[in-house]
């Protein structure tokens, strides 16, 4: 069924059209930093330090987001239900069976990592195993599953580490500024200026790519899970479900909100504005419509 993954291609373009513009950002951001500290250093720094960070979350972001999760494995002894579920539905699709783990977190929710197929995990919270039934959980399962035949998980980790370096070159050139004293005197003001801004606003410009990448990601992996159970009423009953949900979670953090099947800040309160822009998923009234074709 890899028919279902018309995608895929555009997914490794886009991977390597991120990494592309995260080498390049690094770069810039290294030849600026440089240019107003005349410290030649500073581009060295920048480079080894993205190559490290982007090799450290290819190989280890899915152990990163286990830990922070609390996750423990399922195997088929020990919850044959959920495995068998997981294991039909990745036959059907021409998966490998990813590693399976639960949260004891009350939020009914789910996420889906790892670096490729032949190493993705699924995670499901009890809550959701608890309050949903046979063929929503299914539902929810073949959307986690169709991030992975959608290969979303590798252009999501990729984001993550150029918003998260930026922001911490950003952090350090801030501070850096309040320890230089009278050599800012000599410094090119033009120069030190555009630095200042591009400090301030490239954080927010680089997670506003992270979320709007995450958002369209969601639809497309309605659109597949639907496809693979053939029962698109399923995952929409689903999603209003946890709509409906308004547990909060314990574990909820906004470096891997975007993980998640639904928002794990649901029914927490935020300012309307904030909350459309920063959202990391895509409203839940709309992805019930699309599923419904309404």
């Amino acid at each position: 069924m890899t028919s279902i993954y018309t995608h895929k291609d555009a997914n490794i373009r886009r991977t390597w059209a991120i990494f592309t513009i995260f080498l390049i950002v690094v770069i810039g951001v290294g030849f600026l930093f440089t240019q107003i500290y005349q410290d030649p250093t500073i581009i060295i720094f920048a480079s080894i330090f993205a190559i490290a960070m982007s090799f450290f979350s290819f190989w280890f972001s899915d152990k990163v987001v286990l830990s922070m999760a609390k996750a423990k494995p399922v195997t088929r002894e020990n919850g044959r239900e959920l495995y068998n579920i997981v294991e039909n539905l990745s036959i059907t699709a021409g998966l490998p069976v990813p590693r399976i783990y639960i949260m004891e977190e009350a939020q009914m929710n789910a996420f889906a990592t790892g670096r490729d197929a032949k190493h993705a995990v699924i995670a499901f919270t009890t809550g959701l195993l608890e309050k949903l039934d046979r063929s929503e959980i299914e539902a929810v399962a073949a959307h986690e599953l169709s991030h992975i035949g959608n290969r979303d998980m590798l252009v999501s980790t990729m984001v993550v580490v150029m918003v998260g370096f930026i922001a911490i070159l950003s952090d350090i050139f801030l501070r850096s500024m309040w320890f230089r004293g009278g050599d800012r005197k000599n410094s090119n003001q033009v120069m030190l200026l555009i630095g200042i801004v591009f400090a301030i606003l490239a954080p927010i410009a680089a997670t506003l790519m992270k979320l709007a990448i995450s958002r369209k990601r969601e639809f497309l992996a309605d659109a597949s899970g639907a496809l693979l159970t053939r029962y698109p009423e399923a995952l929409a009953n689903a999603l209003e479900k946890l709509d409906a949900d308004k547990t909060p979670m314990k574990i909820a953090n906004n470096s891997t909100a975007h993980l998640w099947v639904d928002d794990p800040f649901n029914g927490m309160k935020k300012t309307p504005f904030l909350h459309k822009l920063f959202m990391t998923h895509p409203p839940i009234q709309d992805r019930i419509k699309a599923l419904r074709g309404q």
